[in-house]
């Protein structure tokens, strides 16, 4: 991939799960050096396999102007916030939505890089008001909400708090488009733009297959075919998970009311492990 827009020269992304390793994959493919930073030597060395099986699927794909393993080498892992380079122009935390953790993690991140280190949330409805709250430089947090598959997504979310500076929001914007990614704006407010509209489809969906008005194939052809989303609602709750989907909508349901209330069947399905995708079970079964 190439653009017209430089990389930043050093990123830091907290978090090696599928979401932390695919946009420390499209950074480092874009020219970055890139830290990741995982607890644990085994699931440090789990993250930078993702890095590497993801790369080998784009090779696959012919999606790189460089070998596989000359990006790979741009990718080191550590296991502690402390650890991050402190010139790090970018720092994204990637960790699970947990508004406690985000804030702590982020809090450590800001006291291990340089005062003009550029911080983001991956977050997908949290407020990043709040989570600036924890931070002695509020102005240099936004939200970079990414999409699953980060390397395949062509959208980033740039989620703007009424203290966020304009030169972050304005860095934000530059390190989106250099990984030939397409931009929305929205300010920060439940769910954001994506996931509110999102989960609303993805919850009424539920709600069909729980009062048997079709089944999951069924509903999802229907947005597919009828409505030409590229995915059914239900299936792309598989993707994302339905433990993830859950936490969203909690916390839609108590910042926006009963519209964001979450389906019996998704907290049925959700305390039996069938999370989608990264189970093996969920509305489909994924082999």
């Amino acid at each position: 991939m190439t653009t017209s827009t430089p990389a930043p020269a050093l990123v830091g992304v907290i978090g090696g799960g599928r979401m932390g390793a695919g946009i420390a994959q499209s950074y480092a493919t874009a020219g970055s050096t890139v830290t990741i930073v995982e607890s644990g030597a085994e699931a440090a060395a789990a993250a930078r396999e993702r890095v590497a099986t993801g790369l080998k699927r784009a090779a696959e794909r012919d999606l790189l102007t460089e070998p596989p393993d000359e990006i790979l080498a741009r990718v080191s892992t550590v296991e502690s916030v402390a650890e991050l380079p402190t010139a790090a122009d970018l720092v994204v935390e990637a960790v699970p939505e947990d508004p406690a953790l985000k804030a702590r993690v982020l809090a450590a991140a800001e006291q291990s890089v340089s005062a003009d280190t550029v911080l983001a949330s991956n977050t997908s409805s949290l407020s990043v008001t709040e989570l600036a709250a924890a931070l002695t430089r509020p102005g240099r947090l936004l939200g970079m909400h990414f999409f699953n598959p980060v390397p395949a997504s062509d959208l980033i979310e740039i989620v703007v708090a009424p203290g966020t500076d304009a030169g972050t929001v304005e860095a934000a914007l530059r390190w989106t488009r250099c990984l030939g990614k397409k931009d929305v704006v929205v300010k920060d407010s439940p769910g954001f733009a994506s996931s509110r509209l999102g989960v609303a489809l993805g919850l009424e969906a539920i709600r069909m297959v729980e009062e048997g008005v079709a089944q999951p194939e069924a509903i999802d052809d229907a947005m597919r075919l009828g409505y030409k989303h590229p995915m059914g609602p239900l299936r792309l709750t598989d993707l994302v998970g339905l433990d993830v989907r859950l936490a969203i909508a909690e916390h839609l349901h108590a910042t926006l009311g009963e519209r964001f209330a979450p389906p019996g069947l998704m907290r049925e399905m959700v305390a039996r492990g069938e999370l989608g995708r990264k189970t093996g079970q969920g509305f489909y079964t994924w082999h």
